[in-house]
């Protein structure tokens, strides 16, 4: 008789703990991602502290056969942030302080609503609660230009693989530009149009009067993704106690092109008392 064990889903989500120090942060990476973008900022931040990294199911990191993506689950946040939970009480961490990249900050927001006593802070680099524009809300896209994407990554997926990196990260740095096109590449095709489906329409305008765990918005002053009216706009709404921290480069990936100012704002939020 063959017995099947099953794996746990931070064996799945290819979780890890490194560092040491009283507090945990949890860093998540946005779409297209895996743990290793975060790779910049960790030998300074696992001196004080305990770090846990993982992949999103979407991730082309995530080994095979990828058991854990499933379309109708993840079509909304709520699938993520029910992973997000789960994961942190499999490893028993509650109090965390939890940096969220990109969708991951929306993510954290609707998680710690459910279950508040697992985060401490929120770290929101790049989040948006709503990509497309309204009348009464600048989302950063036109619905056409949303549906164009869609259309770039169906028809094309790994030419636009290698084009919307150029589009989201410094042109001068090269570096951070493959990294970021080899993750996307690693993604299967139509995982990848799934998840921006869920991402470029999702709409979380409402949860942000919720949020009341203490968060800091961290903005570079050019981000296509996330223009400066959604950091207004996320500011004004959320409950909680909350601080805008700009970082003066072009793109979306603070942590990848200026780590060093990064590591600066992480540490004045670790550090503040809200």
């Amino acid at each position: 008789m063959v017995i099947k064990v099953e794996k746990s889903l931070s064996t799945m989500m290819n979780a890890r703990i490194i560092g040491s120090g009283k507090e945990t942060v949890v860093l998540a990476h946005g779409f297209g991602g895996e743990q290793s973008l975060w790779d910049k900022i960790l030998p300074v931040i696992t001196q004080a502290y305990q770090v846990v990294l993982f992949d999103w199911c979407f991730s082309g990191a995530i080994k095979e056969p990828n058991t854990l993506f499933d379309p109708a689950k993840y079509c909304k946040y709520d699938g993520f942030s029910n992973d997000l939970i789960a994961l942190l009480e499999e490893l028993q961490l509650d109090s965390t302080v939890f940096v969220g990249h990109s969708m991951s900050g929306m993510i954290g927001c609707i998680a710690s609503i459910k279950k508040p006593h697992l985060f401490k802070k929120l770290i929101l680099v790049g989040s948006s609660p709503r990509y497309v524009n309204s009348e009464c809300y600048e989302g950063g896209f036109d619905i056409n230009e949303i549906e164009q994407i869609f259309s770039s990554i169906e028809s094309n997926y790994y030419g636009w693989a290698s084009f919307f990196p150029t589009l989201v990260i410094d042109k001068n740095d090269s570096e951070s530009i493959k990294k970021l096109e080899e993750c996307l590449k690693k993604m299967k095709p139509e995982i990848g149009l799934s998840v921006a489906k869920t991402v470029f329409l999702s709409d979380h305008r409402d949860i942000l009067e919720k949020v009341v765990i203490p968060c800091t918005i961290v903005q570079t002053t050019n981000d296509l993704v996330a223009p400066m009216s959604v950091v207004e706009y996320m500011k004004r709404m959320i409950k909680g106690e909350s601080t805008i921290e700009i970082i003066d480069i072009d793109g979306h990936f603070p942590q990848l092109t200026a780590p060093f100012q990064f590591l600066e704002i992480f540490d004045r939020v670790m550090n503040k008392s809200f």
